[in-house]
């Protein structure tokens, strides 16, 4: 096993290794004073895919105030470090939305800072979390966003 995937980081630099697909972070909020919850959108295809003039025509309509909604599979992975670097334990909860439809509407809204509705369908049982983890995601993601304090 590669060492610096098992320890949350490359080995020589201590950094998080890169994930090697094009993602969105959405979202963050604590969970409570050991946890914070981290969102994220991945696209089944890299945006270079997109057509550019879609993506256009959706940002014309998003600046007019339209708020489109794309549709995601989602899991939710509550995840410790096993190699903590520096002094951070926390408990981090990963939100992980694969997108299914809605490439062009997802890159429009990133462009033009616009919000996107998703309707995400969680896959109960696929990731590292429990029944009682699933359910305080609504309460969680109405909470306002917030980064995790890191104490440095």
């Amino acid at each position: 096993m590669n060492r610096s995937r098992r320890g949350g980081g490359n080995q020589f630099w201590g950094l998080p290794e890169h994930p090697h697909t094009p993602y969105y972070r959405t979202f963050e909020t604590a969970v409570d004073a050991d946890a914070h919850l981290y969102e994220f959108v991945v696209p089944m295809v890299p945006p270079t895919w997109n057509e550019r003039e879609r993506v256009e025509e959706y940002v014309a309509r998003m600046e007019q105030g339209t708020v489109s909604t794309a549709v995601a599979v989602s899991t939710l992975d509550v995840c410790q470090p096993a190699v903590s670097f520096g002094d951070d334990p926390s408990v981090h909860w990963g939100l992980t939305h694969f997108l299914l439809d809605g490439h062009h509407k997802l890159e429009a809204a990133a462009t033009a800072g616009r919000p996107v509705r998703l309707l995400s369908l969680l896959a109960l049982g696929e990731g590292l979390a429990g029944a009682d983890d699933c359910a305080r995601l609504p309460a969680l993601r109405a909470q306002p966003s917030s980064a995790r304090a890191t104490g440095t």
